[in-house]
């Protein structure tokens, strides 16, 4: 039984594992997205995204913590400086992994994409941003006052109009019946 091992030791011993996570963490760092097999995304996932957020609180100690993990200045200096700056405000969640539906040609592992989410300039917020600003139910009281006033009253009449003329014809229903009996 394999209860409480979350681990995926990813068939290499500790030294190798730690290595091999530690190289890739410095990649996906530097290179903003790296490809890679499904089984060493996600277990890159959990290696660098406590790293990520340590990176948030700038100190001495927090660098010197992460430097034990990374071993790369050059990483550290960019996970401190431009990664940490990106992500202040996100809660976790700092990669996305995508499969690619395909697979290695040598030994048929399933491959992905993983990258860092805030360095995506395709899934950005924006485009969520500009749809919240095209709300319909705003668009009348932005309008200047004139034009505002004629095309409310416009819709007003016409709703006014068939109000009164689906009344008429209720009323004419019933009278209909009455005189046939």
């Amino acid at each position: 039984m394999r209860h409480g091992k979350k681990i995926n030791h990813l068939s290499r011993q500790k030294g190798h594992r730690e290595a091999l996570l530690s190289n890739m963490a410095i990649s996906l760092i530097l290179a903003k997205r790296i490809t890679t097999t499904v089984a060493k995304a996600k277990a890159l996932r959990k290696f660098v995204e406590p790293l990520i957020t340590k990176a948030k609180t700038d100190t001495t100690h927090s660098r010197r913590t992460v430097m034990s993990y990374l071993q790369n200045k050059e990483g550290v200096s960019t996970l401190f400086g431009e990664v940490a700056g990106r992500t202040a405000t996100r809660p976790g969640g700092y990669t996305r992994i995508i499969k690619l539906g395909e697979t290695r040609l040598g030994d048929n592992a399933e491959m992905c994409l993983m990258e860092l989410v805030d360095f995506n300039d395709i899934y950005k917020k924006d485009g969520a941003e500009k749809k919240a600003k095209t709300r319909r139910g705003r668009s009348k009281g932005k309008k200047t006052e004139g034009e505002g006033e004629v095309e409310a009253a416009a819709p007003k009449a016409a709703a006014e109009g068939k109000a009164k003329k689906e009344k008429t014809e209720k009323a004419a229903k019933p009278a209909k019946k009455k005189a046939a009996k």
